[in-house]
């Protein structure tokens, strides 16, 4: 299968389907689409259906379709069964005319960068609820979104506050990760409308796995640092290790004022990074 947008949505489709589940009528492209003729040869050969692709057999295939770094499927592995069960859970989701976001291909959209890349973790909670925002980054959503989310707002008014950053219109954040800036929620999927719907399935077991990975990292002497907004990411800084952590409120209208707005977490993060010997992140973002 060639690495297309097309085909890694077909890629997630076979995944969620499984054995014996055939996917919705008009959810893919080309073949996939619309009825089957009916034909008239009964020895025509049926069609075998698609292979499921499961847990760390699928983390490869995902893998090959450029959507989870190779590391990182490695560093995943231990949580194999998870990863399995959150297939399941998902699939039973849709089945059930529930859904959930973000869309299949960007439910591992973090992971997308190699683990080796990594130099600066932020973490979020778990995706935005509203339709079409969650874009498998912590507090970014599309680019054409309007209006902004809150948080993401007093984000970007800290970022100008702290480094001068004249904030974009949209609240695309992914020219981050291009500098190694992993944003990373704990819980990857949610219920459309439902804010944390899905806390408790799992997800938290798989994100714990990728954060121990990290902490094995800078262990091994790899410059590292975090950023840690609210109380569920601030409770991470114990299992942190080596890595040093800006903590401070969560960037939400309901606590930007007790604590975040005045915090620098953009500087004081390059700040730790230039100590470890490593290059500052450029938090500039493109218009």
């Amino acid at each position: 299968m060639r690495d297309t947008a097309a085909g890694r949505r077909l890629l997630i489709t076979r995944w969620l389907a499984g054995p014996g589940v055939r996917p919705p009528e008009g959810g893919g492209r080309g073949r996939c689409r619309g009825k089957r003729p009916t034909s008239t040869n009964r020895d025509r050969p049926r069609r075998r259906p698609p292979p499921r692709v499961d847990a760390v057999g699928g983390l490869a295939q995902l893998t090959e379709q450029g959507l989870i770094a190779p590391d990182w499927a490695e560093a995943l592995a231990p949580v194999e069964d998870r990863v399995v069960a959150l297939g399941d859970f998902l699939r039973a989701e849709v089945a059930a005319g529930r859904g959930y976001q973000p869309a299949g291909d960007r439910v591992f959209r973090a992971f997308a960068r190699p683990l080796s890349q990594v130099r600066v973790l932020v973490v979020g909670q778990d995706p935005y609820p509203n339709p079409r925002h969650p874009i498998g980054l912590c507090f970014a959503v599309e680019a054409d979104v309007r209006p902004l989310p809150p948080s993401l707002v007093n984000i970007y008014k800290e970022l100008a506050s702290d480094v001068g950053v004249t904030p974009p219109e949209h609240g695309d954040l992914s020219a981050w990760t291009d500098q190694g800036v992993m944003l990373l929620n704990r819980v990857l999927t949610v219920r459309p409308g439902d804010s944390g719907s899905h806390r408790g399935q799992g997800w938290e077991h798989v994100t714990a796995c990728a954060i121990e990975a990290l902490v094995r990292r800078a262990e091994a002497g790899a410059p590292m640092a975090a950023i840690l907004w609210g109380s569920d990411a601030r409770g991470l800084a114990k299992h942190l290790g080596p890595i040093p952590a800006v903590e401070s409120a969560h960037p939400s209208p309901l606590s930007a004022y007790r604590g975040f707005f005045g915090s620098r977490p953009f500087s004081r993060v390059n700040e730790l990074l230039v100590a470890q010997g490593a290059e500052p992140v450029d938090w500039s973002l493109p218009a």
